[in-house]
């Protein structure tokens, strides 16, 4: 299945290489049509790969649970001053997602959107420490009424536009989509300092599958 994030690229770089294929045809040999050919049917099996979006469902729906909200590698655990909105000491998860990740993201919990917000920002590449203060991003705040947690959408060298699905008031549930990102990116975590951590540095995880924390 393929994301709607991806249509209009998909379409758009098809119309591309088309032309391009075409013109090779009409101008150079035949060997370099087939060579054209080949390079075209990778290119375009790279880019489609990256707009999949797999069905996953939660296997156990519990508030209490807090599950990835998207594939890639876990990358930073630790404690960390969050300034936007709790302005406190969070435990912050951050998971980086490479090109060839799934990149759709999704709801960790069920709950309230209590806030979101856009920042435009840098590009500079996702795993650099600044890159949760300075990148384009999008911070989002589910409560389910017991807890918070902040989730921030952060932009990379190479992703450069962020969609949100989600508004303030909006009544969210655990493992719907929540936004996608675009070749490369970022997804910090802020749980509660007495969270309890079910994954470890360097662990690759997946969306709605893999469990992140119990809180």
């Amino acid at each position: 299945m393929i994301h709607k994030e991806g249509y209009r690229e998909l379409a758009g770089l098809l119309i591309i290489l088309g032309v391009l294929n075409f013109l090779v045809s009409v101008y150079a040999p035949p060997v370099a049509l087939t060579i054209s050919l080949i390079v075209s049917a990778i290119l375009f099996l790279l880019v489609l790969q990256f707009f999949r979006n797999p069905k996953r469902q939660i296997r156990v729906a519990d508030d209490n649970m807090v599950y990835s909200p998207c594939d890639g590698k876990v990358v930073a655990i630790e404690e960390a001053h969050e300034g936007e909105y709790f302005e406190e000491k969070r435990l912050q998860l951050s998971i980086f997602m490479s090109p060839l990740n799934v990149h759709v993201n999704r709801n960790p919990i069920s709950g309230t959107v209590n806030y979101f917000k856009y920042h435009p920002g840098k590009y500079l590449v996702a795993w650099h420490p600044k890159s949760s203060t300075e990148n384009e991003r999008t911070t989002v705040v589910i409560g389910n009424g017991d807890t918070e947690i902040l989730l921030r959408q952060i932009a990379g060298a190479v992703a450069k536009r962020i969609k949100t699905y989600l508004d303030v008031g909006d009544k969210v549930t655990q493992g719907t989509e929540l936004g996608f990102i675009k070749f490369g990116s970022r997804v910090d975590l802020f749980l509660p300092l007495d969270a309890n951590v079910k994954v470890e540095i360097g662990q690759k995880v997946k969306g709605n599958e893999s469990l992140i924390a119990e809180i």
